[in-house]
């Protein structure tokens, strides 16, 4: 299974996205799944809608919801981070699908608390109202990061530093690179690892200093 196995190409359909000719989701929750699923039929107008899902999160234990998440509420275009501080809250990450459950699993065993992890669930048409929400609620941010798991060139970084006009962003991901797998699994482990040990390093003037 060559690299092309290994990338849904979500840079490819971003490209082709404007003027809300579709809907573009890479969901973190099976209750948002059910209810972007839901939407498209109960809407009273269609347009495309491609949906990003990763196999591992078939499986992975903290990908679970509620049935009451599921009976009730609606689709959430983005998820704020409820574990934290607000007043505290010192860098705010923006990720979108998987990428979510690995930084968060280091948050949760650092037991840190000022660190926000916001997760960005409908990319096209951007969620501008509910972004523009969570920056003003959280004040005291003194760095904002975009995370994702992709090579800078590829993904969904491009299209969100477009999109992304509230403040400045900081992006977090693999270098650039010709391919989007590196089709070696302890290579792409410790490129994983690198892309959260940024995220949590304790000083901000080295990701600032990069871009």
């Amino acid at each position: 299974q060559g690299p092309e196995h290994s990338s849904a190409r979500v840079e490819r359909f971003l490209n082709l996205a404007a003027n809300n000719n579709m809907q573009i989701l890479n969901c973190t929750t099976p209750a948002n799944i059910f209810h972007a699923l839901r939407r498209q039929m109960h809407r009273n107008f269609r347009v495309p809608l491609v949906v990003f899902t990763p196999k591992s999160l078939l499986r992975h234990p903290k990908v679970m919801s509620d049935i009451s998440e599921l009976t009730s509420g609606g689709f959430r275009e983005v998820i704020d981070d409820e574990q934290t501080d607000k007043l505290n809250v010192s860098r705010v990450v923006f990720c979108t699908g998987k990428v979510y459950y690995d930084l968060l699993e280091r948050k949760e065993s650092l037991g840190v608390r000022d660190i926000a992890l916001v997760r960005i669930e409908q990319m096209h048409p951007f969620p501008h109202k509910q972004v523009q929400a969570i920056v003003k609620k959280y004040k005291s941010a003194k760095l904002h990061l975009w995370v994702q798991e992709e090579p800078e060139n590829m993904g969904a970084w491009r299209y969100i530093r477009e999109e992304f006009t509230e403040v400045r962003l900081v992006p977090v991901a693999r270098t650039a690179s010709g391919s989007p797998a590196t089709g070696l699994k302890v290579l792409h482990a410790l490129g994983q690892k690198e892309i959260v040990d940024k995220v949590f390093r304790k000083c901000d003037c080295d990701l600032k200093n990069n871009y």
